[in-house]
């Protein structure tokens, strides 16, 4: 059964099906300030799992390798891309159909979270990203 998402308005909308690459809450300085959040919760899917079935999202590159793309129409962020992991998107969490049936499974780029929030959910938490390294100690 393939799991869907959108943007604010509508008009940028997803489809993907089978199961996501990872699920985390990203503290990152720049999901942060793409969103004007304190932290983004994403997940991944593999590109031939994936499709948008609306209106093709604008994209901003926002960093070398890396594409974000949001709604040209009410500026959602939807999506983000980027060289180093060619073969899969990367999605808002908050953008599917049924966000309340998704569950992340640990944080990434935790060294850079805001202080005045404070976690107790027990996933495990990365300095940066995922690839390759140990999680952290609980602070």
């Amino acid at each position: 059964m393939a799991k869907r998402g959108k943007c604010l308005c509508g008009a940028v909308s997803f489809e993907f099906s089978g199961a996501e690459n990872w699920r985390a809450h990203c503290h990152c300085e720049s999901c942060r300030r793409n969103t004007s959040s304190p932290f983004t919760t994403w997940f991944a899917v593999p590109n031939e799992a994936f499709s948008f079935t609306g209106k093709m999202p604008k994209v901003y590159g926002s960093s070398p390798g890396a594409r974000r793309m949001f709604c040209g129409d009410c500026g959602t962020p939807i999506a983000f891309e980027h060289d180093k992991f060619p073969h899969e998107i990367h999605l808002y969490a908050a953008s599917l159909e049924t966000p309340e049936d998704f569950q992340p499974d640990f944080h990434v780029y935790w060294n850079e979270r805001l202080p005045w929030l404070h976690w107790s959910d027990g996933l495990p938490k990365y300095a940066t990203t995922l690839v390759g390294a140990q999680p952290l100690m609980e602070p």
